[in-house]
């Protein structure tokens, strides 16, 4: 009985550490997607698009070219957390950066988004604390 128990003990923790780490990666691939889809986003809106997304104005070099408080790269975000948001994942610890790394939306233009997401385990079990960052990069062409 004794060795049952124990076999029994670690064929449960092997098979939730597994179950947790496909959990894992499942996140991990999702918040990937996610910054894809903003960076598709990001270039199918530039300023030649009805409804632009991108700095209101051109920066200048003193202006950092990352920018979370334009209203036109909160679209970005918003499309960024509705897409993580349809695979069930709690997008209100997300954290969202959107960069127009020529300080502009214009024809070839570079858009970066990263995305910084704290994993919460599924059991809660007494695994570190795991961050996932996620990076995309594209061209504006439109």
């Amino acid at each position: 009985m004794i060795e049952f128990m124990l076999s029994v003990t670690f064929l449960t923790v092997l098979v939730l550490s597994i179950f947790e780490l496909f959990g894992l990666l499942y996140t991990y691939n999702v918040i990937a997607d996610a910054a894809k889809e903003g960076v598709r986003y990001a270039i199918v809106h530039g300023v030649s698009n009805s409804s632009p997304s991108g700095p209101a104005t051109q920066q200048t070099a003193s202006t950092p070219p990352c920018t979370t408080s334009s209203p036109n790269v909160s679209n970005v975000q918003t499309q960024v957390q509705n897409f993580a948001g349809l695979s069930l994942h709690d997008t209100s610890n997300m954290t969202v950066n959107v960069c127009y790394l020529n300080g502009n939306n214009k024809l070839n233009s570079q858009v970066q988004v990263t995305i910084i997401y704290p994993f919460r385990a599924f059991f809660h079990l007494s695994w570190p604390s795991v961050t996932i960052n996620a990076n995309a990069a594209g061209r504006i062409v439109f």
